[in-house]
């Protein structure tokens, strides 16, 4: 998949880039939004597919878009798969003009000139390039992240509990957390998301190092298990 646009944001080192993202949500969706003239589609099913993969991009021809081809837009929606306040945790928009007719029937690969791609989340906005986007891999746990937060959540809680005590700094006590959940897993660590009275905020507690498969995760997990073990807890939750 290509797509060009403004250069991604720079990420932190304990964290996926823009592009990783985008990968990410693409490699991970059950199903796309498509919009084009008087067609509303919902494309489910994807299931590890290639989301693309009825949909071929192209760069922009020099000059400018032409007017006369229809927009078709793609959105894609990234859902927390614990029940977590606010579970939408990213939404990915790819713009662009059809350059073969696009139906929701048959397997013809459609043609797009790309548009636009954006990321939204909750630290904001931000457009993704085609060198940034080519470069970039979908994270090795994107496809197994859902059943990794929901067997964590479902049969492990004491060990979510367990996590709190990395957090730092600990929450105070007039902002005790009320309930803990699994947020978010990728190759560079897992993200908590910590409900309190009045809000919430979510932390990251990377892994010891990034992983490249997922035969690794379950040492990396591990291994924030035992750092964990070995601190004095701070945070509290009901019993």
């Amino acid at each position: 998949m290509r797509m060009s646009g403004a250069p991604a944001t720079p990420a932190a080192a304990d964290r996926p880039t823009d592009a990783e993202r985008v990968r990410s949500i693409l490699a991970a969706a059950h199903s796309m939004t498509v919009i084009t003239g008087g067609l509303h589609a919902e494309v489910r099913h994807l299931d590890g597919t290639d989301p693309m993969g009825r949909v071929h991009l192209h760069p922009a021809e020099p000059g400018g878009e032409r007017e006369d081809r229809p927009v078709i837009r793609m959105e894609f929606t990234d859902i927390a798969p614990t029940p977590v306040r606010d579970r939408v945790r990213a939404r990915v928009t790819v713009l662009g003009r059809l350059l073969t007719p696009y139906t929701d029937e048959g397997s013809d690969s459609t043609c797009v000139e790309f548009v636009e791609a954006v990321l939204e989340t909750g630290e904001g906005r931000s457009y993704v390039g085609l060198e940034e986007l080519d470069a970039a891999c979908a994270d090795p746990l994107a496809p197994y992240e859902a059943g990794m937060l929901t067997h964590l959540l479902d049969d492990h809680t004491e060990l979510v509990t367990l996590l709190l005590r990395l957090v730092r700094p600990a929450a105070p006590a007039s902002a005790a957390v009320v309930r803990a959940l699994p947020l978010a897993m990728d190759r560079y660590g897992i993200t908590l998301r910590l409900e309190e009275a009045r809000g919430h905020r979510d932390v990251r507690l990377p892994f010891p190092s990034p992983l490249d498969s997922v035969e690794q995760s379950g040492a990396q997990i591990q291994a924030l298990f035992s750092a964990a073990r070995r601190r004095s807890h701070h945070n509290t939750l009901p019993a």
